[in-house]
């Protein structure tokens, strides 16, 4: 994609990839990266962005982070998946589909499988990938370095949580504002 937008709240999509339970006991930051997703999550909440959730195999590594399960909204569906990238699941894309969405702000585990796959097969698609990179992670800080490197030069946009609210809001009227403002700090 050669030419980069800013976030729509119109066109896009906060997905968040496979950060489940059990991941929790071997990745150092996660705690704190699932904390960063809850209030992403929320953030599109009030945007009125739609979140798409994916577990990868839940049934071996559990689902969602306790943090982020109780912000996603109630018609929310977490798409449980076996393939590496959420791209391979049917109603992965479906979702993509019928919300007509062109824009993902991308967040999740772990950045050199999954996320990494996931990314690539959406700018296939011609989808604008934003990371949120703040909200993105690994067992090992290399493999999370190396694969950002590897996005970004692929043509995902770097971003991070701040960054992208206030990209969706575009001003300090925003009736949001205050929320967002607060969410943040």
């Amino acid at each position: 994609m050669s030419h980069i937008s800013k976030l729509s709240r119109e066109h896009a999509a906060l997905v968040v990839i496979d950060m489940q339970e059990a991941f929790r006991p071997v990745i150092p930051d996660f705690g704190e990266v699932s904390a960063r997703i809850a209030k992403a999550v929320q953030g599109a909440r009030l945007m009125e962005v739609p979140v798409i959730v994916t577990e990868q195999y839940p049934k071996g590594l559990r689902h969602t982070a306790e943090e982020i399960i109780p912000h996603l909204p109630n018609q929310s569906k977490v798409i449980e998946k076996m393939c590496f990238s959420s791209c391979g699941a049917d109603d992965f894309q479906s979702e993509f589909i019928s919300r007509n969405i062109k824009q993902a702000l991308v967040c999740g585990i772990e950045a050199h499988i999954c996320v990494t796959q996931t990314v690539l097969d959406l700018l296939a698609r011609d989808v604008e990938v934003h990371l949120l990179i703040d909200c993105i992670t690994s067992r090992k800080r290399e493999n999370k370095e190396i694969a950002l490197a590897r996005l970004t030069q692929s043509g995902a946009v770097p971003s991070n949580l701040e960054m992208a609210l206030f990209e969706l809001m575009r001003t300090a009227e925003s009736p949001q504002f205050k929320a967002v403002q607060s969410l943040i700090k």
